[in-house]
């Protein structure tokens, strides 16, 4: 358990072997009363680190405690060979050498973290909240899908809902098509969060689920979340579904290199309220 001279401070550290920076909750009259827990996962392009998306997204008059996690590959994870081996493995295939793998794991190790930080934090043992951006809403949307974690309740800013656009931004960016193979296109389909609306909401207990878009997102455009809003609103209740379009939301969230908050943007402001207005802390 956490001391408790630091239960009122931002804490960094590592939880089965992924960097975190937890932030406490709100309003804590007791140290030792239990609170429940959101787990953050942050974005390819800025907020592309744990701090930084505790800034852009600090959800701070939740009564929850935040646990902003790094992403596979990133800040202190990369591999041998640093950024040029992303950049690498960005340019043999995207998808299956990067994208795909990153998903992946950072899904698996949600729940690996979640045992841990239990241990080690004041957490009570209620369902958690999950929250993404970007790369990392669909590592949240997959957990969603496919996890045995009990999730109270999910949120998700402009998320990767279909890699596809992903892989067409890059191919208009570098002049350079992709190449499908089998084997990717295995990956775009299990990875494709409209044609799996049914494991979504297929989840029992269903867990409320929000979807953030911002309009001036030219790669996960609005009308991306509203597919999904669509594929998923006949098996889910009005009140536990929503998707909100903020019209000075970008897709890139703060400035580069992405690893600390930028001063406070209209759009990211916007989508944190979002987050804490609507009940999304378990």
């Amino acid at each position: 358990m956490v001391a408790d001279n630091t239960l009122t401070q931002p804490i960094t550290g590592s939880a089965a072997g992924v960097p975190f920076l937890a932030i406490p909750p709100a309003i804590m009259n007791d140290p030792d009363e239990p609170a429940p827990m959101i787990i953050a996962l942050h974005a390819f392009e800025p907020p592309r680190s744990e701090t930084a998306l505790a800034g852009t997204l600090p959800l701070a008059s939740l009564p929850a405690w935040r646990f902003y996690l790094g992403l596979p590959l990133f800040g202190s994870r990369l591999p041998e060979g640093g950024v040029a081996e992303i950049n690498r493995r960005g340019q043999e295939d995207y998808l299956i050498q990067l994208y795909g793998p990153i998903v992946e794991q950072a899904t698996a190790e949600v729940s690996r973290v979640v045992s841990e930080l239990r241990a080690r934090f004041p957490i009570h043992d209620g369902p958690i909240g999950l929250m993404g951006v970007g790369t990392g809403g669909a590592a949240t949307l997959l957990a969603l899908a496919e996890s045995k974690l009990e999730i109270g309740a999910t949120g998700v800013v402009n998320p990767i809902i279909d890699p596809t656009p992903v892989l067409k931004a890059r191919e208009q960016r570098l002049g350079v098509a992709y190449q499908w193979s089998d084997t990717s296109r295995d990956v775009a389909t299990w990875l494709d969060f409209i044609s799996r609306a049914g494991d979504l909401s297929g989840r029992r207990p269903q867990s409320p689920l929000l979807i953030i878009n911002g309009l001036q997102d030219p790669v996960i455009v609005p009308e991306h979340g509203q597919r999904l809003y669509d594929a998923l609103a006949p098996q889910y209740p009005q009140s536990s579904l929503r998707h909100i379009v903020i019209p000075d939301l970008a897709h890139t969230m703060g400035p580069e290199p992405g690893l600390e908050p930028g001063p406070p943007a209209p759009g990211n402001v916007l989508a944190d309220r979002a987050w804490q207005s609507g009940s999304m802390c378990t």
